[in-house]
């Protein structure tokens, strides 16, 4: 299984941040998570608003917005 982000802008249209991660995919859910937990600042500063995370291109739950509430 692969785990992967798909980033995303505020319309939702999708956006390439060159803070994407260079050893994408992740090999387990976890792995993915801990990274967003770590980096979502760079990728807010970057232009993404919301991520959603994809297990083998299916979509497992999102959009989910990195903004505070």
């Amino acid at each position: 299984m692969a785990w992967t982000w798909r980033y995303e802008n505020s319309g939702g249209d999708e956006v390439n941040p060159a803070e994407a991660p260079p050893g994408e995919p992740f090999p387990t859910q976890s792995d993915a998570e801990t990274w967003l937990g770590e980096n979502w600042r760079e990728l807010v500063s970057s232009g993404v608003d919301q991520v959603s995370l994809l297990e083998s291109g299916r979509q497992v739950y999102g959009p989910m917005s990195l903004h505070p509430e």
